[in-house]
This record gives structure tokens, sequence and C-alpha cells, in this order.
């Protein structure tokens, strides 16, 4: 059955729309930076990883576990950079993603990798939405909202 699922997206992909976004999964391992439990520096670097990517930032929401630990988003008009720590195995797992072509997804991950001083980064990029029905610029009962202009609340850079 799994066979008949997959032969049935892949021709659906294949005659409808196109894809929505790109996501990039970052695994940041052997982190040396001593910030790996500093929320505000956290914080701090992600909202440069957008800023030198190019995003409109939004929002940004961030949690502080105890003992240890934090996760954390940052909204952005074209989709979101989140991240989740766990300081006690040196790892972050970060994951990127744009809704438009403007942000530059390979700053943002190189930033970070520099950032956090991994000695051992993984990276894997995915195009999203592949065959996602509807042109927005045919079809307006399929348009999704062109995030990409929600300017409003947006931090300065």
């Amino acid at each position: 059955m799994t066979s008949d699922i997959a032969s049935f997206a892949t021709a659906q992909g294949a005659t409808q729309g196109a894809r929505v976004g790109t996501q990039v999964v970052l695994d940041l391992h052997e982190c040396e930076t001593k910030h790996l439990d500093d929320m505000a520096w956290v914080k701090q670097t992600l909202v440069k990883a957008a800023r030198a990517a190019g995003a409109t930032i939004v929002e940004t929401v961030f949690h502080k576990f105890a003992p240890w630990g934090i996760s954390g988003v940052v909204v952005i008009a074209e989709s979101h950079l989140a991240i989740h720590i766990w300081p006690e195995r040196r790892y972050a797992a970060v994951d990127i993603f744009t809704c438009g072509e403007k942000v530059r997804m390979d700053v943002a991950s190189a930033f970070l990798t520099r950032a956090f001083r991994s000695k051992r980064p993984l990276q894997w990029r995915f195009a999203r939405g592949d065959g996602v029905p509807g042109d927005p610029g045919k079809d307006s009962a399929n348009a999704l909202p062109d995030r990409r202009s929600a300017r409003q609340g947006a931090v300065p850079a």
C-alpha cells in the first residue's frame, strides 16, 4: 500500500502546482560555544542569522527548560528559523524554512555553524509542498497569502 501512495503522490506532483518553500535542517554536533544554555545569546544569535540571511523578522519566542535546554523560534515574514538545544550533549537542532527566494538560507546556516562552533555540522535541504495545487497568479481560489508582504510588526534591521 505504501508504494501505491508514493506512486499517487509522484503522479500528482508531476501534474499539479509547484513547491511552496524550501527547508534546511541543520544538526550542529560537538558545539564548542560556552553559550549553549544562555537564552539571551541564543536568541540574539538566531536573530543575527535571520538578518544576515536577508529575512524580515516579525516575532521571537524562546523558552529555557530546567535544568537546561532551550527551544526558540524566530518568525520571519518568509516563514521561520527554529532551534532546540541539548547543552549536555553539545547539540543544537536547527530548522530554517522559507516560502520565498529572498532569504539566503546558506548564509543563515553558515552563520549558525560558526556561532555555535560546531565541529560536526550536518545539513539537509528539502523542497516543500511539491505538487501543491493552484497557482496564486492564475487561480485566486487556491491562492496562498503572500507572507513576504507581512511587514507590520517587523523588527528593524
